[in-house]
């Protein structure tokens, strides 16, 4: 009787790994919200978003940008969540950008 309990453990060992193995990217989400600032003082927030692909901005950018979110952040300023120039967030802080520099246009989660 002993050796029929390992094919059992075993069996459900592996079903238990499958089923969070394929699940766990499945409409995983930033739990939180990022809080963006435009030029003009728009406030735009977007809650519990999905931490995969590239977000952007409302078209003229963010100048301002708050993750209150439990993921970190990557800000581009290309729409695409491309090129050389890119910040960080860590999740609960914020960042400004300085004066004449070119807005944010996209960001994407750490993940």
């Amino acid at each position: 009787m002993p050796h029929l309990r390992r094919p059992a453990t075993a069996a459900g060992t592996l079903l238990l790994t499958l089923a969070v193995a394929g699940c766990s990217g499945l409409g995983r989400t930033a739990v939180g919200t990022v809080i963006y600032e435009t030029e003009d003082k728009r406030v735009v927030k977007v809650s519990n978003p999905v931490v995969t692909g590239c977000f952007p901005f409302i078209p003229k950018g963010a100048h301002r940008v708050e993750n209150a979110t439990l993921v970190d952040i990557f800000l581009y300023r290309k729409p695409n969540c491309q090129g050389p120039e890119s910040g960080y967030i860590g999740t609960t802080l914020f960042d400004n950008i300085a004066q004449g520099t070119t807005p944010w246009l996209s960001y994407s989660f750490v993940h």
